[in-house]
């Protein structure tokens, strides 16, 4: 876990909507902290940090609560629908060693066979991992993948430490051709069956005509 991710986060006593809108305005952020069968704890965290720490997935905050030390999973981000501006944070208590489920994004590199295109059908991979280590991302690589390749779930390279909770029949990523391709493919096809019919049909006309 980077230090970048060590915040002081400020106990707060006012709520409701008037009272999170001065936190907002202060540039700061309001947060909640549940877990570990203690009371949720209502803190107010820093606007800037905050916003880029959550840049990545399933960050881990190591907070300074009046001197305590508490690190914490950001478990929800709600943002403002238009401006996209965070304004308010869930986060989960967790201790060191402790193993949590996140889903992590899927990373597609690389480029298939010549006219070919990929689907990802998972973006994301639920596993069971140690929270002060969980994965960025995982890197499934597609580079000269021919068309009719799938790679599942149970395929993707895990690190060390890290339990794959997705079914691993999933389908991940599925090489194919695009419809289009195949359709131009077809017509070639059909004109020239149409145009054999229409010269069995002069021929047999030529025929009666004799």
């Amino acid at each position: 876990m980077s230090d970048d991710n060590k915040l002081v986060a400020e106990v707060r006593d006012q709520f409701g909507k008037g009272a999170a809108r001065k936190i907002r305005a202060a540039g700061k952020i309001p947060a909640v902290i549940y877990g570990h069968g203690t009371e949720p704890q209502h803190v107010t965290l820093p606007g800037h940090e905050v916003s880029l720490i959550l840049r990545k997935a399933n960050a881990v905050l190591d907070l300074d609560i009046a001197g305590t030390s508490q690190l914490a999973l950001v478990k929800d981000v709600q943002k403002d629908p238009v401006r996209q501006l965070i304004e308010h944070v869930d986060l989960i208590v967790v201790k060191k060693g402790e193993k949590v489920q996140v889903d992590v994004p899927v990373h597609v590199e690389g480029e298939s066979a010549p006219g070919t295109i990929h689907v990802v059908d998972h973006n994301t991979l639920t596993v069971e991992t140690e929270a002060t280590h969980i994965p960025e991302s995982f890197t499934v690589s597609i580079e000269g993948l021919e068309e009719g390749t799938q790679i599942l779930a149970g395929q993707v390279e895990l690190p060390k430490g890290t339990t794959l909770v997705t079914d691993a029949e999933a389908l991940v990523v599925n090489v194919t051709v695009p419809a289009a391709t195949k359709d131009e493919s077809a017509e070639p096809e059909t004109e020239g069956g149409d145009a054999s019919e229409a010269g069995d049909e002069a021929a047999a006309e030529s025929g009666d005509s004799e």
